[in-house]
């Protein structure tokens, strides 16, 4: 059985940008804190629904996707930033219901998290 990203044990190495893999990681996450180009504030995506551990997820087009929350069952939010240019960046807040939202690069609201990473992979 998969292990849970959130019980998944830290990196206990630093990853530069052009390092952080394309797929998710089954062994190990990495958290914002271990990205060496990591902007200040990505660490504190989650702090209003108190959410400490922001994780690598997976590249998406040109964009790094992190999480900070669970995957379901309670408040996420999903932050990409283009691995480019870090100050380009996407957030999509999914709540425990299901439901969610966010502002994509094609200027959208996207209401489906599908169709928000659809527009992160076609930006």
């Amino acid at each position: 059985m998969a292990v849970p990203a959130e019980q998944r044990p830290p990196t206990e190495r630093d990853w530069h940008t052009d390092e952080l893999p394309d797929t998710p990681q089954r062994d190990f996450l990495i958290p914002a804190q271990r990205w060496v180009e990591a902007p200040d504030d990505l660490a504190t995506l989650g702090a209003d629904f108190g959410v400490s551990l922001v994780a690598y997820k997976r590249r998406i087009g040109r964009f790094l996707l992190w999480r900070a929350g669970p995957a379901v069952g309670a408040d996420a939010c999903y932050a990409a930033l283009a691995a480019d240019d870090p100050a380009e960046r996407y957030e999509f807040r999914l709540r425990p219901d299901g439901s969610g939202e966010g502002l994509g690069p094609d200027g959208g609201t996207h209401t489906r998290f599908r169709s928000w990473k659809e527009s992160l992979r076609d930006a």
